[in-house]
C-alpha cells in the first residue's frame, strides 16, 4: 500500500453524510484527495444536492479541494481493456483505470468490482445504524 489514494464516489458520499467512522479518511482526504472526473460528476449530481442549495454549496466547496484526474486516452484504453475482460460498469471501470494508470490505491467500499483489477483497496468503517 502506498500513500497516494484515489477516492471512490461512495466514500465521498458516506463521508459527506457523516457516516464514516474511520479516522484514516480524514488523513487521506487531507493528504491525498484525488478523484476521477467520474467521481466529481457522480458526487455533484447526487440526488440530495438537487433541492438543497446549502448542501449543494457545501458539496461544491468540498470537491473544490480535490485533485481531479481527467479522462485521457491512456485511461480510456485501460477502461476498454477492463470492460472487455470483466463485467464492470463504465463509471467504475473509469475510476479503476484512473487508479491503475496513476499508481493509486483506491479508497472504496465497492470491493466487488475493484478487487478484480489488481488494485490495493482501502475500505472505510461506517457507523452502525441504530
Amino acid at each position: 500500500m502506498n500513500d497516494k489514494f484515489l477516492i471512490d464516489t461512495n466514500v465521498i458520499i458516506y463521508y459527506f453524510n457523516g457516516i464514516v467512522e474511520d479516522n484514516r479518511i480524514d488523513t487521506i482526504l487531507k493528504e491525498s484527495f484525488n478523484i476521477s472526473i467520474i467521481t466529481k460528476i457522480e458526487f455533484l449530481s447526487w440526488h440530495k444536492l438537487r433541492t438543497d442549495e446549502m448542501l449543494k454549496s457545501q458539496a461544491l466547496a468540498f470537491i473544490s479541494h480535490a485533485t481531479v484526474y481527467e479522462l485521457t486516452d491512456e485511461i480510456a484504453d485501460r477502461v476498454i481493456e477492463i470492460r472487455q475482460k470483466y463485467k464492470i460498469k463504465t463509471p467504475d471501470a473509469i475510476i479503476g483505470a484512473t487508479a491503475l494508470v496513476h499508481g493509486f490505491d483506491i479508497v472504496t467500499n465497492n470491493v466487488n468490482d475493484f478487487h478484480r483489477l489488481d488494485l490495493d483497496i482501502v475500505t472505510v468503517n461506517l457507523k452502525e445504524e441504530k
